[in-house]
């Protein structure tokens, strides 16, 4: 996991939105133009009193090009680091997403939504196109490679088997005056000879076939009211190899064949100050589809929600209260029904002092059911509410900022957060002894002198967690100082903490914690960043009645040079 964390990091960072150019500018402009970026890292670690297995030295290199070819945008990104050798493949995905006008177009690797039931998300390798000529009609299409075919290997037991996956899909929508109609489709199914399938059975994977077709709308009654619903159906074909039960234009059944509904509808009345809605969804058991990673299924909600705002909008209050109960279709061991409230409040009487608080209490009762309650029960009253099972959680936050003074010189400012999260447990309607709360509260101080770009920051925090079996709390300061030179061209800052944690009213742990960094831009198009970090951790460990004291010391160094042309 440690070796993957650089490229997530940069494929997390240099993710690149595009927007195209108009090529009506054609003859006033350059018919090419490229801009992009180049950036370099280095990071040096040290570790003394303990063993570590990060590695002492890492590196990474990442680009992004990008070519504007009479108005079409297309990109390109580069990522490389000395972590990549342990890869089996190296992180080498592309993909083009030029645009003109109202056409996007999308080439190799690329994800595109239709609907939460449908198509959402799915990376494949293919291509695509969204068309939106104006306001009245929209159409989107798709196909490609959704899954790579990967053969059982007996000596990696990270490769997963699986068969390479095709899919397509298509959908249109149109808008006219108050009614917004979008239908959409979407197949795919898996190469039975794609892969060496004498392993398929062992490893439980078989070539499967997929076909889901969804439609919303949404309508505005009259000005105020709004009416949206959205519907979804999927047919998944758990083995391709089995027999087939029926066959038609699209998608043929096979006796492996289920199929699933979901359903989403809601009513909003809105008014100048307040608004008020309710809102319905059910998911049946089993819900998926291959055009996304993962499914929220077998659940039912209904949920109603009411916003306000009060005192020419300096008081703003919401409400949500809901229920969600799951085994629907009354097949599972265990049933849940779930109550969710949640609450918040902010408000802003002036422009020195803001508040904010939520509150939220999320009820769980669960009724166990065991297969010998209906075999050795004489009559239907027996056995009644011995194993339910209710589960409460209360949630709250409140935040408060508040702005001391403000000068031509100077600024200054406190800041209170806190955080509070409290789990009980309760067996026959009685309190069981289980359950935990956790407290988290931080007190800032910010003064800031303006003209000299330098601002100091104290602050106090404060962990607790207490459970029947364990209290533990951690708390401790924090000092920082930011400070700017050169036109802001220069900047740097300090920062030193120290904490204690302790365990059932014994220390454990105490943590001093060193940060340094600077940064300097030239010329706008060069950045240099050089970042140190110091820590210091004592731990107390007790075994066989003996307590020992165990230090040990962290050094990390990062340099860091980006371009941007």
């Amino acid at each position: 996991m440690r070796n993957r964390i650089p490229f997530l990091f940069l494929f997390v960072s240099f993710t690149y939105q595009l927007s195209g150019q108009n090529l009506e500018s054609l003859g006033t402009e350059k018919p090419l133009k490229i801009n992009g970026g180049l950036s370099f890292n280095q990071i040096f670690y040290d570790a003394v009193g303990v063993h570590s297995g990060r590695s002492p030295y890492t590196y990474y290199l990442a680009g992004n090009i990008n070519l504007s070819i009479y108005g079409w945008s297309v990109p390109f990104s580069y990522f490389y680091s000395n972590q990549q050798s342990s890869f089996q493949q190296p992180f080498n995905q592309y993909g083009l997403h030029p645009t003109y006008k109202w056409i996007t177009a999308h080439i190799g690797y690329a994800s595109m939504t239709f609907s939460p039931y449908t198509l959402s998300g799915h990376q494949f390798l293919g291509a695509g196109v969204e068309l939106n000529p104006g306001k009245i009609f929209k159409f989107s299409a798709m196909y490609g490679r959704l899954q790579k075919g990967v053969n059982f290997d007996s000596t990696n037991t990270n490769a997963q088997p699986a068969y390479k996956r095709i899919g397509y899909g298509l959908k249109a929508g149109m808008t006219l005056n108050r009614i917004t109609m979008e239908v959409m489709a979407f197949h795919s199914k898996d190469d039975a000879n794609s892969i060496n399938n004498r392993y398929d059975s062992l490893q439980q994977v078989y070539p499967e076939e997929n076909f889901a077709i969804g439609a919303n709308t949404s309508v505005s009654i009259f000005e105020k009211l709004k009416f949206q619903v959205e519907y979804g159906t999927s047919m998944i074909t758990r083995d391709t190899r089995s027999a087939v039960s029926s066959e038609n234009i699209f998608f043929s059944t096979h006796t492996s064949t289920e199929r699933y509904e979901a359903v989403k509808a809601g009513l909003k009345y809105s008014e100048s100050f307040y608004s008020a809605g309710v809102n319905y969804e059910r998911i049946d058991p089993g819900y998926r589809t291959h055009g996304s990673y993962y499914f929220n299924n077998d659940m039912e909600n209904i949920t109603g929600n009411l916003t306000a705002g009060l005192f020419k909008k300096k008081l703003n209050l919401g409400a949500n209260i809901g229920v969600q109960r799951d085994d629907l279709n009354n097949k599972k061991m265990s049933s849940m029904v779930r109550m969710v409230n949640s609450f918040n409040l902010g408000y802003a009487p002036g422009t020195k002092l803001n508040i904010s608080a939520t509150y939220s209490n999320f009820t769980s009762h669960t009724n166990v059911k065991s297969q010998f309650e209906n075999i050795n029960q004489l009559t239907p009253y027996e056995n009644l509410d011995t194993l339910n099972f209710t589960q409460i959680s209360n949630n709250g936050s409140l935040n408060v900022n508040y702005t001391v003074s403000t000068t031509e010189k100077s600024r200054q400012f406190l800041s209170f957060n806190t955080t509070y999260q409290k789990a009980s447990e309760y067996q026959d309607q009685v309190l069981t002894n289980s359950g935990a709360t956790f407290l988290n509260l931080n007190l800032a101080h910010n003064y800031t002198f303006t003209k000299t770009n330098t601002s100091f920051t104290t602050s106090i925090n404060y962990s607790n967690c207490s459970s029947p079996t364990l209290k533990s709390y951690t708390i401790g300061p924090t000092l920082s100082v930011r400070k700017n030179l050169f036109k802001n061209k220069l900047r740097s800052s300090l920062s030193a903490s120290y904490n204690n944690s302790y365990s059932n009213g014994s220390l454990i742990s105490s943590v001093t914690n060193l940060r340094a960094n600077t940064g300097y831009s030239l010329k706008k198009k060069h950045n240099f960043n050089l970042t140190g970090g110091w820590i210091n951790r004592k731990v107390k460990t007790t075994s066989d009645n003996e307590t020992t004291n165990k230090t040990f010391t962290e050094f990390t160094i990062t340099l860091g040079y980006s371009y941007n042309f």
